[in-house]
């Protein structure tokens, strides 16, 4: 007679078995890397590989140059940074963020733009005589910053015109002019002709990088409102290029010294 309670003990052993073979069998597998291999491969090497890679690169490059080599309007002089307390480059940079920000910020906002406060590190290269291009506004804003608008009182202006006084370069400047006295002092205080009013909220325009506190101006902070436009200021620049003719950089003097 077939003992049928050890044949049990074999089936149900058999099944545990092959249960936990299936389960480490479908387990994620894990691998491990244990070499790695490359060469160098020279961009000035006249092999396969590079004209391989050349010939794939070749109709990017040719697009990105079409675009950016492209004429959008012409500079009669030369603008640079170059000045004690306001530069031909700094005055148009600050005139064309506040024109073009403005626009945007009272369309979203029904409000209006008072200031523009940039930074003179920021700008990078000059606009020289001649045809300007897409080209030109990359060489003068490489970055990625965009447009803030920050809503500060009238002691954060008053932050804005000491920081000026102290830090003694022409940092770009829409909107707020001012006289250093002999003393180095400021007087006569003004933001669009106007004394500063204390109950008044005054709107800047200004670079997320500065907002952040970038070139230590850390007034941006105490802001009581905020507004990312969104808008890069190297799209900014490129937009204003492509609706002018010829572009002019406005030579009155904002920060007067006695």
């Amino acid at each position: 007679m077939v003992n049928l309670k050890n044949y049990n003990v074999v089936i149900k052993d058999f099944v545990l078995l092959l249960t936990f073979i299936c389960i480490i069998s479908c387990a994620e597998k894990k691998y491990v890397v244990t070499r790695i291999e490359g060469k160098q491969i020279g961009v000035t090497d006249k092999n396969t590989e590079v004209t391989q890679i050349e010939n794939f690169i070749k109709p990017f490059r040719d697009k990105i140059d079409a675009d950016l080599n492209k004429v959008l309007t012409n500079a009669p002089e030369t603008l640079d940074k170059s000045g004690e307390w306001q530069t031909p480059m700094g005055n148009f940079l600050a005139d064309v963020t506040f024109e073009k920000s403005n626009t945007v910020f009272q369309l979203r906002e029904k409000k209006s733009i008072d200031i523009c406060l940039l930074n003179h590190g920021g700008i990078r290269s000059i606009i020289p005589k001649g045809d300007v291009t897409a080209r030109t506004a990359y060489e003068v804003m490489p970055f990625e910053n965009s447009a803030m608008v920050v809503g500060l009182k009238s002691e954060q202006i008053l932050e804005i015109v000491n920081y000026l006084i102290s830090e003694k370069k022409p940092h770009p400047l829409y909107g707020l002019t001012f006289t250093i006295d002999k003393s180095g002092q400021p007087t006569r205080i003004l933001v669009n002709g106007m004394p500063l009013d204390n109950s008044k909220i005054y709107y800047v325009v200004t670079s997320d990088y500065l907002y952040n506190g970038g070139d230590k101006m850390i007034f941006f902070r105490k802001g009581i409102e905020k507004f990312d436009l969104e808008y890069k200021l190297r799209n900014i620049i490129i937009d204003y290029f492509q609706e002018q003719k010829s572009i002019v950089a406005n030579k009155d003097i904002r920060i007067n010294k006695e």
